[in-house]
């Protein structure tokens, strides 16, 4: 039997009187003169080391760790977004392979299953080590790395964060005692799940489930021996063991290859054979995938869902469910480990991305934008929100902003992040022309006036609305305001049906003239409509001389009209817009938020009466066989539902808008050029707006069953 050194002997009882008077009073002597072998040089002497020791807290808070919050299309289980500051996923060990654990213990703490927190062989080797001049070792063990961890991500200042990590003795006791503690209140199997859920593992990856993920598409219960030891030599050195880089993949292999397996073996966690297939074969394949974040890197790139994900972003800021700031809000969505189920529907969102394409992609004039809402009535959940555009902050590519005053600058496209569909930023909406007109519907009906009522319409209509003596709508023969028709044919004896099939101005300016402009911005108000600038806001709080209100002169968003027809469709019953379903925090608990936020602001039998009327632009036929003309009379048709809706063009044809909405789904659409709304390009119904809302209404209703309107009563209908 070989027998042992003299060396070895002397360590081994060294060792032993160590632990002996560890468990003494001069704890804290022997802790300080050991881990500080040249302590006083510091400015801490053993006996100085040793009073700091004992007076040092022993209480250790385990905070939560920075995790990736997830967001999901409606069905829960189609991805759509990561949001995170450090890409972390807790997972419990059980969800991690034995040879994961095995290889993490072996790479950095052998003697973790027998120490109590603090290693006193370590300690001693190192102190030996050191005291002869050879290269400095440490002797940290796991827990006291993961004391280390804790205590930097509970850092409040950059003070803290230094204190923390920095390399001083007192710091090093602060570790040692904290680490004693620890393992009096944790497991060893809870010690070694929160050191591999806290762990960097180099390239943004936090934590074993985000490595397994980012270097191999794995979950952590799936990994192979030879990826988990490799995955195991990272945490020492992230930067130089980058498996990425011609450098530091043979880097890490070697340690993997030199240190960790045959660490693994020693401890009888594998046998030599094992260990040796694993280094035959060399590197796993290393994906080495970046883990997309935020709403440029929404998954897959032809859903186009970056629109949709940052109007969830902006509106998860403005939720105080979710913080006491929008800056807290959005810290918590990076870093609180969120599950969101969204309200975006996959069947209404490809609908509308493959409708838009299909129409668009044809034209040269890449600058002009096709955008569509979807709104679900009777919850205000947005099912979708689409545009030819991409959501990037790449514009690098981008053509020309057409915008003359912008001569020189790139444009917003393809490639923008600007919120075309619900505004914010440089975006304020668009006009959306006679879309307009049913708020004025709404409005008489609330004043009583039915359906029925008649007008003589002439063109062009001489109004009392004041107007500027240089503005193009002034009367001939004063400054008055005078609307017209887009043609002759619009003139002659009209009711509400009639008037809203065939959009006649002139039948509609003095129907807002004779019930109040006020009241019909009141009702747009009411059923979700905001302006955005400060000349519509203007008008607005005074508007009974806003004369070409009905007309649609305001500038409004896809999603606004989307939800306002909703409204109607909901029987008056407005729902704010809500972008999701459901949110859970990181331990599956539902969390206040996600309710839909609903109230009556329309009577019932109103909504039914604006609805009977506004089916006849679109084609389908009032529940009193009362239309004759139509704006957009083949949606009925190509949709195949029980429908309303209403048509809008802009002066000169700057824009054109089409809204139409089932029972059960609201869609809008708006086709102008965002860069230059002033353009001079004109932007047609047919072969452009039409065609898009009508395919996507019908592809996102497919297979859904038709549900019809209630009648409205005679009363409203036909004032009897």
């Amino acid at each position: 039997m070989r027998k042992r050194s003299r060396r070895s002997r002397d360590r081994n009882v060294f060792v032993n009187l160590l632990a002996l008077l560890l468990c003494s009073g001069l704890a804290g002597v022997i802790v300080a003169a050991l881990v500080f072998p040249v302590v006083a040089m510091g400015g801490l002497t053993a006996r100085g080391g040793a009073d700091t020791f004992e007076g040092l807290p022993t209480d250790i808070s385990v905070l939560p760790s920075p995790q990736v919050s997830y967001a999901y299309a409606s069905d829960g289980v189609t991805p759509l977004a990561q949001f995170y500051d450090e890409n972390r996923h807790d997972v419990p060990i059980t969800d991690v392979a034995d040879v994961m654990r095995q290889a993490v213990v072996a790479a950095e703490d052998a003697r973790f299953f027998q120490h109590n927190g603090v290693d006193l062989k370590g300690i001693a080797r190192a102190f030996v080590n050191n005291q002869r001049g050879g290269d400095t070792q440490g002797a940290s063990t796991l827990t006291m790395q993961l004391v280390r961890q804790i205590f930097s991500y509970s850092a409040k200042t950059p003070q803290e964060v230094i204190a923390a990590t920095e390399d001083t003795p007192e710091r090093k006791l602060a570790e040692i005692k904290r680490a004693l503690a620890l393992e009096k209140t944790l497991t060893k199997e809870q010690i070694l799940e929160r050191y591999m859920n806290i762990a960097a593992f180099g390239k943004g990856a936090y934590g074993i489930y985000a490595a397994g993920m980012v270097y191999y598409g794995k979950k952590p219960a799936d990994l192979t021996l030879g990826e988990a030891a490799l995955l195991a030599a990272l945490p020492k050195a992230p930067g130089t063991y980058d498996l990425t880089t011609k450098t530091g993949l043979p880097a890490a292999l070697a340690r993997r290859d030199n240190y960790v397996l045959p660490q693994m073996v020693e401890l009888g966690y594998i046998t030599q054979l094992q260990a040796d297939e694993a280094i035959a074969a060399g590197a796993p394949k290393i994906v080495g995938q970046r883990t997309p974040e935020g709403c440029t890197e929404v998954q897959p790139p032809q859903l186009n869902g970056g629109f949709f994900c940052d109007y969830l972003k902006r509106w998860w800021a403005e939720q105080t469910a979710f913080g006491a700031d929008s800056y807290e809000r959005l810290n918590r969505l990076h870093s609180a480990g969120y599950r969101i189920v969204t309200s975006l529907d996959l069947q209404a969102q490809n609908a509308a991305m493959n409708n838009i394409r299909k129409i668009m992609d044809r034209k040269r004039d890449q600058h002009q934008a096709m955008m569509l809402a979807a709104v679900e009535p009777a919850t205000g959940r947005v099912r979708a929100l689409a545009v030819n555009r991409v959501f990037s902050n790449d514009q690098r590519g981008n053509g020309p902003n057409t915008n003359p005053e912008k001569r020189g600058l790139k444009g917003n496209y393809p490639n923008t992040t600007v919120p075309l569909l619900s505004a914010g930023g440089e975006v304020q909406g668009f006009q959306v022309g006679s879309a307009m007109k049913v708020f004025t519907i709404v409005a008489a009906l609330e004043q009583g006036l039915p359906l029925s009522t008649a007008i003589d319409t002439v063109s062009p209509y001489k109004t009392s609305y004041p107007v500027a003596w240089n503005s193009p709508a002034r009367c001939p023969d004063g400054p008055y305001y005078c609307p017209q028709n887009s043609g002759n044919a619009q003139m002659g004896r009209r009711d509400m049906w009639t008037g809203l099939g065939s959009s006649v101005n002139t039948y509609f300016v003095p129907l807002q003239e004779r019930i109040g402009t006020e009241k019909v911005v009141e009702v747009a108000q009411r059923m979700g409509l905001q302006f955005h600038n400060d000349e519509d806001r203007k008008l607005a709080a005074d508007a009974h001389e806003w004369g070409a209100f009905t007309l649609g002169v305001t500038d409004q968003t896809p999603l606004e009209m989307a939800n306002a027809f909703a409204t109607l469709a909901a029987d008056g019953k407005y729902c704010k817009p809500i972008p999701v379903v459901e949110v859970k925090d990181d331990k599956g608990n539902v969390i206040p938020g996600a309710e839909t936020q609903c109230k009556q602001v329309i009577d019932p039998d109103v909504a039914r009466a604006a609805i009977d009327a506004a089916r006849c632009p679109v084609g389908d036929q009032s529940q009193f066989g009362k239309c004759n003309g139509a704006t957009a009379g083949d949606s009925r048709r190509i949709i195949g539902y029980p429908i309303f809706g209403k048509t809008g063009t802009t002066d000169d044809e700057r824009s054109a808008t089409l809204v139409i909405s089932t029972k059960q789904l609201s869609i809008a659409g708006f086709y102008t050029d965002p860069d230059f709304p002033l353009t001079r390009e004109r932007f047609k119904h047919a072969n452009g707006v039409n065609p898009v809302v009508q395919g996507a209404l019908r592809d996102a209703m497919a297979g859904k069953p038709p549900q019809g309107f209630a009648r409205p009563s005679n009363r409203l209908a036909l004032g009897t």
